[in-house]
């Protein structure tokens, strides 16, 4: 039985280790901190719960794909809900708007902003929808070895009945003119790495992943889908090591061997790295071994990073649903502090969760539990009196917007950032996100899957293929494995056909 090692047990190392250990493989999972997850850890304390990391669960038919594959489902092993609505957007004071889930609910909601806009968003969806069935069946399912994986008359066809390469904003403006609709139909990109006009418009996937798949929530919090992942990666016959930071790549010949950690030496015939790309490929692997050097990695595009706190309040908060979006600033002015002129936003934007408004076992009785996230530019320098800056100012916004000043009904108060986020993944220039989407950032311009130098060392997570979010990295696990189950068979094949010497 061949053996992986795999370094990180975030969802794509979960991902790689039950798709692996599926298919044959001994599998030992090393990961550095005392629980696994990743940036999908959870955090509890005086009765509340928080997710850490992602909180929106979008395109379940992703996470169910994966499970049927490990020879079960999701209504197995975790309660899957709807949410409706599906989140709230703040304009301003007095104007908060409630997405409903249903299809023809939300139709009628665009005419009533904008005569029209129910048939345009129709009309944008259905062209969405196809994107959609492209992207997330024919593109995203590939290793991007090569362009030549994407040359089939099927793709092409297909992309070419679409608008994909105008930027969003362009598509988004031919179909409405609200600019608060408009806003709307923007927001999902905002944590692939670039700014609405600089996004080509393949992206409307993402509005089709919203406003027809619906947003979602598991009972008890995305840890519960970690537990899920952990529960069939070990059913799989996976070995997960916690609390064991992997210090090098042990390369001999050039192929990778094992590696070692912070309690020995471990061997395999193959290693997956989840772990952050940039670090295992710059402080993991011996010297010259590199696949790319550190200016490569400067002139890297970063998907955001994050400002977070985690709240505990003494009471209900109204006029909040689980998910709220504030874009009561200007989405462009943020955009141009993130990906164009880096620096801490002069005016924010932000998000809240309150998954307790959907789940009363995340805080005690007649309390609220809640998320801020605040999107920031990775690299940025990270201090206690910045993050005390930036409190003082989300909580002035929702004193005006709640009625009443928030900050003296907090119980429990924890904020976590840049700092936070290189010391826990090693994440590069503290990025919560990984890599951003841009055009010369996409397939196989991303770092590859695959060591250019050392035989045996595979890569996966949203710092290579297909890119950032939960079920790209579900997907990149997936297909990291394939590939190295696959080019493993070959292996085999050629070894069985050499003749033996006499």
């Amino acid at each position: 039985m061949p053996h992986a090692i795999v370094i990180g047990s975030g969802f794509a190392g979960l991902a790689a280790a039950a798709s692996l250990g599926r298919q044959g493989y001994a599998v030992t999972v090393v990961e550095k901190n005392a629980t696994p997850g990743g940036r999908a850890r959870t955090w509890s304390e005086k009765g509340f719960t928080f997710d850490m990391g992602p909180s929106f669960y979008w395109m379940p038919e992703v996470f169910e794909r994966f499970f049927r594959e490990q020879g079960t489902a999701v209504k197995e092993l975790y309660d899957l809900v709807r949410l409706d609505p599906s989140y709230s957007v703040v304009f301003g004071p007095g104007e908060k708007w409630e997405l409903p889930a249903d299809p023809v609910a939300l139709r009628a909601f665009f005419d009533s902003k904008e005569p029209g806009a129910g048939a345009q968003l129709e009309r944008f969806l259905a062209e969405a929808k196809l994107k959609y069935e492209l992207g997330m069946g024919e593109l995203v399912y590939r290793p991007s070895l090569s362009w030549s994986e994407y040359m089939h008359p099927g793709l092409i066809g297909g992309l070419l009945k679409t608008k994909v390469f105008r930027s969003l904003r362009k598509h988004v403006r031919a179909h409405f003119t609200d600019e608060r609709l408009r806003l709307l139909m923007e927001f999902p990109v905002l944590f692939l790495g670039a700014a609405p006009q600089n996004t080509p418009a393949l992206y409307s996937l993402m509005n089709y992943a919203d406003m027809e798949l619906g947003t979602w929530y598991p009972m008890g919090g995305m840890g519960k889908v970690v537990d899920a992942f952990v529960r069939v990666a070990e059913q799989n016959g996976a070995v997960i090591r916690l609390s064991e930071p992997v210090k090098r790549v042990v390369v001999e010949g050039g192929r990778a061997v094992g590696v070692e950690t912070s309690k020995g030496m471990l061997k395999a015939d193959v290693v997956v790295a989840g772990a952050d790309y940039h670090h295992v490929d710059q402080e993991l692997l011996p010297k010259g071994m590199n696949a790319y050097s550190p200016s490569y990695w400067k002139g890297r595009t970063m998907a955001p990073s994050g400002l977070l706190f985690y709240l505990g309040f003494d009471r209900r908060l109204p006029d909040l649903e689980h998910h709220t979006l504030f874009f009561d600033e200007s989405l462009d002015q943020h955009s141009v502090e993130i990906y164009d002129r880096p620096m801490w936003p002069s005016k924010p934007l932000f998000y809240t969760s309150c998954s307790s408004k959907t789940d009363p076992s995340v805080a005690p009785d007649g309390c609220e539990n809640m998320v801020i996230l605040i999107p920031i530019a990775p690299g940025l320098p990270d201090d206690d009196t910045t993050r005390e800056r930036y409190y003082g100012i989300v909580m002035d916004r929702l004193r005006k917007h709640l009625g009443f000043d928030p900050r003296s009904h907090v119980i429990l108060k924890r904020s976590y950032s840049i700092n936070d986020l290189r010391s826990d993944y090693n994440a590069f220039q503290g990025n919560a996100y990984g890599m951003a989407n841009t055009i010369l950032q996409t397939g196989p311009l991303r770092p590859s899957m695959k060591s250019k130098k050392i035989r045996g060392l595979y890569y996966t997570g949203q710092l290579t293929v297909p890119g950032p979010g939960v079920p790209p990295a579900i997907i990149s696990g997936q297909v990291v494995a394939d590939l190295i189950v696959n080019e493993h068979a070959v292996a085999s094949r050629k070894a069985a056909a050499q003749p033996m010497n006499a």
